[in-house]
């Protein structure tokens, strides 16, 4: 499918998804919005892709936010309306069962940090600097930042970030616990890349249990998510994947999994 604001390379397994408005700092617009929600539509389902990396085009930003020129005018019903419309575009890579990795190469501000925060993992290059800067404009977060990062950073910190509009630099990212690693620039692509390939190495079926039940069970009482967890852990159990995967372990040889 062609996409007029991103770019989509498959390779090996890996899906890449490039926001690619680089003249506008991969600004988020409708049609970003609406292309990410069909790409994660596309990719869900074909057995041809393992995991995903996102990332922005050009060196300066990942996505540096919301197109004001789209919000500048909203009235209140578009405004809610656009927010449940990236709230579920986001969803859907948040529930996917593939892993979905951001390679955080610039900005990452407002809805591009909310994007992030929607993906499973998230790598920053050192030149990366991070932000809800809403407040500044007179508008609070859209796609799901009071949501996710008081649950990613804590709530007191959230809070900071939320309500200063604050921009902070990779390393503060990753000693608060919003990113997983900071890499130099350049190696930013290679190291998503390899940190992708060690977990498609691994058993298929157990990597979209473990997604599954690590969303599914956050929101559950914790009786009901260890039950989630049993519950997976019992499927596994009769897969050609588990007896293949103890074997290799007993015989000392890698595991060739199938997804079976």
């Amino acid at each position: 499918m062609p996409y007029s604001t991103l770019l989509l390379d498959i390779k090996d397994g890996i899906a890449t998804i490039t926001v690619n408005r680089p003249d506008k700092l991969n600004a988020l617009n409708a049609t970003v919005i609406r292309e990410l929600g069909e790409a994660a539509a596309a990719l869900e389902p074909d057995a041809a892709v393992g995991g995903v990396i996102l990332t922005g085009a050009g060196p300066k930003a990942f996505v540096a936010g919301a197109d004001i020129s789209e919000l500048a005018s909203q009235t209140p019903l578009e405004g809610k309306a656009r927010s449940l419309a990236g709230q579920a575009v986001f969803r859907r890579f948040e529930a996917m069962r593939k892993p979905v990795i951001a390679a955080i190469n610039g900005f990452c501000l407002g809805g591009g940090c909310e994007l992030a925060m929607a993906c499973h993992i998230r790598i920053a290059s050192e030149t990366a600097k991070f932000g809800q800067p809403e407040v500044k404009l007179g508008i609070g977060p859209g796609y799901g930042a009071t949501v996710r990062l008081p649950r990613l950073v804590g709530r007191g910190r959230a809070i900071q970030l939320l309500l200063t509009g604050e921009m902070i630099d990779a390393h503060e990212a990753w000693r608060i616990g919003l990113v997983n690693r900071v890499v130099p620039a350049a190696a930013l692509g290679a190291e998503a890349e390899t940190m992708l390939r060690a977990i498609l190495d691994q058993g298929p079926l157990a990597v979209a249990a473990v997604l599954e039940a690590v969303d599914a069970g956050y929101e559950m009482p914790t009786p009901e998510a260890l039950l989630l967890e049993a519950n997976h852990f019992g499927l596994l159990s009769s897969t050609a994947d588990m007896r293949e995967g103890m074997a290799a372990f007993l015989e000392k040889r890698r595991a060739a999994f199938r997804g079976r």
